[in-house]
């Protein structure tokens, strides 16, 4: 399989999975600015979209959308329960927090991260993400993961999404529980070996 990514971007989140599964997989960088492989390929011809993550399989296949590549790597390897199993309730459960993170949290980054973004729509988002961070804390103050007592994919694209706190200046002390889990998924190996191989960590 390969992995078209872009350091710190949403594609960290499979690349993690990928990591704590123990698939074989080829990462090929996909700049989000120049849009070109390090080769010169167009990556338009491989996301008509132009944005990452896509999963290639080795047969040629291709799957965009984090929350679905991240879905679809959990069940290549369901002895390591980093998703429920499909048709329970649990795996809906699964699916709302997913849509969650991808709506709620990662979409309001969007204006915090432009540079060029009106200042009522920066501070919009930052009222947005307050809200939503609120509600991510009370749930880690129940329990460790965000869907229960394991780590499982939620975790990694949350942890992801957390992450971008940092660059853009927000800060999460207000959340204990929510810096807790980042701290608890930070130290996991397979999270290590994914950011050191994106280089975001020596």
């Amino acid at each position: 399989m390969k992995l078209y990514y872009s350091p710190g971007a949403c594609s960290l989140s499979p690349h993690i999975i990928l990591q704590e599964a123990g698939l074989p997989h080829e990462l090929v960088l996909a700049s989000t600015k120049t849009h070109k492989l390090r080769d010169g390929t167009d990556f338009y011809t491989i996301n008509p979209l132009g944005y990452v993550p896509v999963l290639e399989l080795d047969d040629g296949r291709r799957l965009t959308e984090g929350v679905a590549i991240v879905q679809y790597l959990a069940d290549q390897v369901p002895d390591k329960q980093l998703a429920p199993a499909n048709g329970s309730f649990e795996r809906y459960v699964l699916q709302s927090r997913l849509n969650f993170i991808s709506t709620e949290l990662h979409k309001n980054f969007g204006p915090l991260f432009k540079p060029g973004s009106a200042e009522q729509a920066r501070q919009d988002a930052v009222a947005a993400l307050q809200n939503r961070f609120q509600f991510v804390d009370n749930v880690l103050a129940t329990q460790p993961y965000f869907c229960g007592e394991s780590f499982g994919v939620a975790d990694a694209y949350l942890f992801t999404v957390t992450s971008w706190t940092v660059p853009v200046k927000f800060d999460i002390g207000a959340y204990p529980h929510l810096q807790a889990h980042r701290d608890r998924v930070a130290a996991r190996p397979a999270v290590q070996a994914a950011l050191k191989a994106e280089g975001l960590l020596k």
